[in-house]
């Protein structure tokens, strides 16, 4: 990012170089060009930057769900273990004691499996879906804004070339391109596309 910021700050010097020693009078309205592409590609790769942030965080989030819920599972598995050793007993039936474990052990297993209002497995599965669609979307926002993020460093260059060319229809398709660049980032921030 700061070499690209570095760039403009060179490319609007040359251009205030040109117009004053030169008379390229174009080179003005060019530097102006560089100076705001250079601004919309500074807040888009902080736009960049806070979407891969916060697709790590819900990355982070969901694997954690996800080592929750095998936990649960294995917690589970063994109760439900421990439910066919205690049935398997020949003593088992009509013994109030095993019958207290027994069924001890299938409340377990059922809080377990759904805690309405806690952090059951169900409960943990609704949570990882949610995590997995709020990591996919921004996901998709920091590749569309790093798109952005590329056309512009490409605008800021053709709109330098120009300067140094004095190929005015070159600065006209900077304009463009980073004006094409900065209403697809206008259109990505407000989840139009």
């Amino acid at each position: 990012m700061s070499e690209a910021i570095e760039h403009a700050k060179e490319s609007i010097h040359h251009a205030h170089h040109a117009e004053r020693h030169e008379g390229h009078n174009a080179a003005r309205w060019i530097a102006v060009l560089i100076a705001v592409l250079a601004a919309v590609l500074a807040i888009c790769d902080m736009a960049a930057k806070s979407a891969q942030n916060n697709y790590l965080t819900y990355h982070i989030a969901l694997s954690n769900d996800y080592a929750f819920y095998q936990a649960k599972n294995a917690r589970a598995t063994m109760r439900m273990t421990e439910i066919s050793l205690l049935e398997s007993l020949p003593n088992a039936a009509g013994n109030a004691a095993i019958e207290a474990k027994i069924k001890a052990a299938q409340a377990q297993v059922a809080r377990l499996r759904d805690e309405p209002g806690g952090d059951g497995m169900k409960q943990l599965m609704d949570t990882s879906i949610q995590d997995k669609k709020k990591r996919d979307a921004a996901g998709h926002l920091y590749h569309a804004f790093e798109s952005v993020v590329g056309l512009l460093q490409i605008s800021i260059v053709l709109a330098s070339v120009a300067v140094v060319t004095r190929m005015n229809p070159m600065a006209y398709g900077a304009g463009l391109l980073g004006g094409g660049a900065a209403i697809y980032a206008l259109l990505t921030a407000l989840h139009v596309v």
